[in-house]
């Protein structure tokens, strides 16, 4: 990917990771960091342990993890795992979750992490992302309104407000075929 500078003394490389074995604790621990400092302790550990199921039971081809490096350690990071519609060839992938260290946020790091993200996906030919969170914040990134019977999530939502979604290839998106179903990790309704 690229280098980008937040500030005229801080460098940051971002980069998508195909072979986390080495930095998995690394990856975890700025879940924690930053769903604890935003969330509580007890968030902090759900995401933590929500984000290692994802890196030890989703297949490869299943998963996207792209990395916000600050002098080699990971300060920020997003996971896309596949979702599945029975009915519908199209790529899908959900962003979920994302976080960056509280300690380099607010540096612009989170947005160009996902710009670089979402242009690399679409390099490799994925059609639609959704994505589960804050309109506001993904909106600056093409993330638009989406209906459950445009893009059926896997489960019902608690807050539809949430459910955004993007096609990469510029059309508007045709309504998704099929039943949805998710990676292992994020089949839970309660996460939904």
């Amino acid at each position: 990917m690229r280098a980008f500078s937040a500030d005229r003394y801080d460098m940051y490389e971002f980069k998508l990771i195909r072979n986390f074995t080495l930095i998995a604790q690394q990856i975890t621990d700025v879940f924690y960091h930053s769903f604890a400092a935003s969330e509580g302790r007890a968030e902090g550990e759900l995401i933590r342990t929500l984000v290692a199921n994802l890196l030890e039971d989703t297949p490869k081809p299943d998963m996207f993890i792209f990395a916000a490096l600050h002098n080699n350690n990971v300060i920020g990071c997003v996971v896309f795992s596949r979702l599945t519609y029975t009915n519908d060839a199209r790529d899908v992938f959900i962003l979920s979750p994302m976080a960056i260290h509280p300690s380099h946020q607010n540096k612009g790091i989170g947005q160009t992490l996902l710009r670089e993200s979402i242009a690399l996906l679409k390099d490799h030919g994925i059609d639609i992302l959704m994505t589960y969170g804050d309109p506001n914040y993904y909106g600056k990134v093409g993330f638009l309104p989406m209906t459950e019977e445009v893009a059926p999530p896997p489960f019902p939502l608690s807050i539809p407000i949430g459910w955004i979604g993007q096609s990469l290839h510029g059309a508007k998106i045709a309504p998704l075929q099929g039943t949805c179903t998710c990676v292992l990790a994020l089949n839970n309704p309660a996460i939904w």
